[in-house]
């Protein structure tokens, strides 16, 4: 879908003038039913109209015309007014109904009956008079019939039934509610949810629900030019697909806002906790139409326990969408075809420009900087971080440390591995360690090589275009009581990153592929920390590919290769 362009600041005087001038519109064709009612009125003094029907009503109605009058004279005013309107917009005035009618595709004949529905909420009179024209004062909303009546289409039309149906565009987009299922279709009721008569009327705050949804990310100078590109050309919608230590959700943002556009960031997750999550949806949906801004869904594997439907829903709205996920897009989803775009990860630079922004006239220390360079985190979790570092130094009354920077990254570390193994905050340092030279030397190449990792893959352009093999593996071997698992834990603590020792309960298993299973699990969640990851006592997996001399040797060698 084509985006809209860059809104300006909507005339509220202009607009809220244009509104109330159709409105009164409505009160002429109002004025013109009143009138033929009172030629059939058999008794146009009665007190008690609207409260019982008499013999002489019954037989007024019989004699009733079935065609109601066309009100051409409203119809003239209509133009009149439409005419002032266009030279309002030459002069770059935004009204608000027109914006609405634009943005949801409704012509004349949709305007009329939405006006006509709104007008209670606006004027009392309404109320009232909807009451006469009803002949019964406790209705005071127009019903279908009136509606239909009033815009001169013949009740019994079925082009007139079907706009407003749930396939029509008022009450198919949200713009109108028709009440009453259980009356007749006729005398069903016609009520514009507030939101939209709020919108009208020049208010833009946000239903309660919609607000608990949205999130605020902090903006980043970082270009995506590919999505940027999408967003010029109106490729929507696109599905970003994001991967451990990426996140889309600042660059999605700030390239929204760089084009001039506003947008809705929602936390699907939250929308899947929802009691009615398809009604949400859709609020949403018509949240975004309204303002004519772009929906951004972040983490739509939330939605895919509770109703993958919602995911068509929001692929398939007549609006600018974006959503984001960590899967891979599956066709079944939606019956729209979204434009796949993955998101870039950040290098060594951004990430230490989103600290240094984030610290606060701290940014500067390089020590600081150095200390945050082995962790590979998104601008949310840099920016998350940073406020639990500095919580953390202004309890202690001093300035933010080193530290304290590492301490709140690893607060930001997914909870999933401490389930299949046992987190070690590291204590040990060098000096506890007592190994010959060379060993230890060989240790301070293996923290070196892990703490300037992506500066030599990537940012020197070592690493090419390979995407595999950028771990760092090292193999401890010696007698109990050597130092394994004490180098390990200084590693860790020299790059500021936590020790987590895997438990090989959690990982061998007697049934032939399980093992390896379990062992996908623990990489799975392993790629979504900064840590280092320990297999103590190892030697049960890490055995040595034997030759096939039966079924088990063949299986044995099939975990053995899966590690390799």
């Amino acid at each position: 879908m084509k985006l809209p362009p860059s809104r300006e600041t909507v005339d509220g005087g202009r607009s809220l003038d244009h509104l109330l001038a159709r409105l009164d519109v409505v009160a002429a064709r109002v004025e013109r039913a009143v009138a033929r009612r009172r030629v059939n009125d058999p008794d146009p003094t009665d007190r008690f109209r609207g409260l019982y029907l008499a013999d002489a009503s019954v037989d007024a109605l019989l004699s009733e015309p079935r065609a109601p009058l066309f009100d051409e004279t409203a119809d003239d005013l209509v133009l009149a007014l439409e005419g002032r309107a266009d030279e309002w917009e030459a002069e770059r005035a935004h009204l608000r109904l027109r914006l609405m009618a634009g943005a949801f595709s409704l012509d004349r004949l949709d305007v009329e009956i939405l006006l006509i529905a709104l007008a209670p909420d606006v004027d009392v009179r309404f109320e009232s008079l909807y009451g006469y024209l009803h002949d019964d004062v406790t209705r005071r909303r127009a019903s279908i019939g009136l509606a239909l009546e009033l815009v001169g289409v013949q009740p019994p039309s079925a082009e007139g039934r079907r706009r407003l149906s749930a396939s029509g565009a008022l009450v198919g987009q949200g713009l109108m509610v028709v009440e009453d299922p259980e009356r007749p279709l006729l005398t069903r009721s016609l009520r514009v949810p507030d939101r939209v008569s709020a919108y009208l009327l020049g208010d833009d705050s946000l239903e309660p629900a919609i607000a608990e949804l949205l999130l605020s990310p902090p903006p980043t100078a970082t270009r995506w030019p590919p999505f940027e590109r999408a967003l010029e050309l109106g490729l929507t919608p696109i599905y970003v697909h994001e991967t451990a230590a990426t996140s889309a959700i600042s660059l999605l943002t700030s390239a929204i806002r760089r084009a001039g556009h506003e947008h809705l960031t929602v936390d699907l997750g939250r929308l899947a906790g929802a009691s009615d999550p398809a009604a949400l949806a859709a609020t949403l949906v018509r949240e975004a139409r309204l303002r004519q801004a772009v929906l951004v869904g972040l983490q739509v594997e939330s939605l895919l326990e509770r109703s993958s439907a919602i995911i068509g829903m929001l692929a398939e709205a007549n609006c600018a969408v974006v959503i984001s996920g960590a899967r891979p897009w599956d066709p079944g989803w939606s019956r729209a075809v979204p434009l796949l775009l993955n998101v870039p990860a950040s290098t060594v630079t951004e990430r230490s420009e989103h600290w240094s922004n984030m610290l606060n006239g701290h940014g500067g220390d390089p020590d600081l900087l150095r200390a945050t360079l082995a962790f590979r985190m998104t601008p949310v979790q840099i920016g998350r971080a940073a406020r639990s570092a500095q919580l953390h130094a202004a309890a202690l009354d001093r300035s933010v440390e080193a530290a304290d920077l590492q301490a709140g990254a690893r607060s930001q570390n997914a909870a999933g591995l401490e389930r299949l193994s046992h987190r070690i905050e590291p204590r040990a340092a060098w000096s506890n360690l007592v190994l010959p030279t060379d060993v230890r030397g060989q240790l301070h190449e293996l923290a070196s090589r892990a703490r300037q990792r992506e500066r030599v893959l990537d940012e020197w352009g070592i690493g090419g275009r390979a995407v595999r093999g950028r771990g760092i593996t090292a193999l401890f071997a010696g007698d109990s009581g050597t130092g394994k698992t004490m180098s390990a834990e200084v590693i860790a603590g020299e790059m500021g990153l936590d020790l987590y020792v895997i438990d090989l309960s959690t990982v061998i298993d007697k049934y032939i592929g399980e093992t390896e299973k379990n062992l996908d699990r623990i990489f799975a969640e392993a790629d979504r920390v900064n840590g280092v990851l320990l297999f103590d006592e190892a030697d049960a997996i890490f055995g040595k590919r034997s030759e096939v001399r039966d079924a088990r040797d063949r299986y044995a060698n099939v975990e053995v290769a899966y590690l390799l």
